[in-house]
Parts: C-alpha cells; structure tokens; sequence
C-alpha cells in the first residue's frame, strides 16, 4: 500500500522488448539503495516489482496490459517519473489510500499559474469509471501523487497545485494532450458496493450507513 506522497522523481534510461514484455530502467539517486529484489514499488501511480537492482538504477518489467492501460504508452528514455516506496507498517499516513492499481487514464488539459500566486490549477478530464468516484474536496491519486480535488465539471476535474508539488513531481515534465494515471478513492468504491448491495437483496440505507457510524 502506498500514500501518494511522493518520495523522489526517477529518470527513464532505457526501454526494451523483452518478449511481450518491455523492461524499464529507471536512474534515481536514493530510492535504488532501499530496495530488494522482488520489492514493491509505485512508479508513477503503477505498483510495480524492483528487478535488476544497483546503487543507482532499477528495472522493472511491463506487461503489455499495464502498458497499454496506463500513462506509460507515452512513456520514453529520459522521461520523468515519480517514485514512493511501500508505507512502512509503522509509517506516518500523509497522503491516502494509493493502492498503484490504475482505475484509468485521464488527459491532462493544463497546468497553469493562479493569477497573483505561487500555485497552479491543474486540470485533467477524467473517464467516467473515475468520475463517478469524484467529489469535490475527496482525494484521487494523479501519476502517483495524492491531491484534493476542488472543483469537478462534469467530466473535467481541477485540483490545486503547490510550488512544492510541481518541483518535487513529473508534472511539470507534462504537456497538454498527454495522458495520465489516475486512481480512485478506495473508499469511494466500497461505499459503492454497499450501497448497490448483492442481487435479490436490498441495498444498504443511507439510514443504516448513519447507525454504522458513516
């Protein structure tokens, strides 16, 4: 399980077919020497597992269903990622719940400066299998990063950015038109569940959902 708090951006090396497969290679100063082999790891919102690793590089292998589903087919030697470890069991909770499982892929439609200040909109269509888990000032995980989303137009999403978060993530490596990973809030989707219920029985209440304590 991961947070989206970001730890380190790493660089794509290289990128080579490995049978249906594709490996890649990414050069990062500090996250390398954390890891062991066969170790999870979130490249840009995608849990994957660490191979070939050295002091200063690790490799991970693709199948083509993470590559075709996810921001990665955009993906090329020398583009930036963002990198978070596994939380600790007896780590600090800072971001949300980020499980590195792609819900889908949004288009990034801008990131633009707020007028007299520091921060920036950022603004992205979502698909609808994330929009429907979409609610101002609930959470989504954008290429790995946990953000609060503040506003939501039908399917166009805008969160607020802060100087930190775009000089410490790939998202100032982005352009207009690229595609995105994004992960729904996990709660959302169990709430879902509950609420729609098994078939031949009754959906939860909003009623029982309050004496539940929700």
């Amino acid at each position: 399980m991961f947070t989206g708090i970001i730890e380190e951006i790493g660089r794509v090396l290289r990128i080579e077919q490995l049978g249906e497969n594709r490996r890649i290679t990414i050069s990062a100063k500090t996250t390398p020497t954390q890891l062991k082999l066969g170790d999870s790891i979130a490249v840009s919102g995608v849990c994957l597992t660490a191979l070939d690793i050295k002091p200063d590089s690790f490799s991970a292998d693709l199948a083509p269903e993470t590559w075709k589903r996810t921001s990665f087919s955009r993906i090329h030697e020398k583009a930036v990622v963002n990198l978070e470890l596994p939380m600790k069991a007896d780590g600090r909770f800072g971001g949300h719940i980020v499980q590195g499982h792609v819900d889908g892929v949004g288009t990034l439609i801008g990131l633009d400066r707020i007028a007299d200040s520091d921060n920036w909109w950022l603004r992205f269509e979502a698909p609808h299998e994330i929009e429907r888990y979409t609610v101002p000032k609930g959470s989504i995980s954008i290429e790995g990063i946990s953000l609060t989303v503040a506003r939501l137009e039908d399917n166009v999403c805008t969160v607020a950015i802060i100087p930190h978060t775009v000089e410490r993530t790939n998202l100032n490596s982005l352009r207009n038109g690229d595609p995105v990973n994004l992960e729904a809030d996990l709660i959302a989707k169990y709430v879902e569940k509950m609420l729609r219920g098994d078939p031949g029985k009754r959906g939860l209440t909003v009623e029982e959902l309050v004496k539940q304590g929700f």
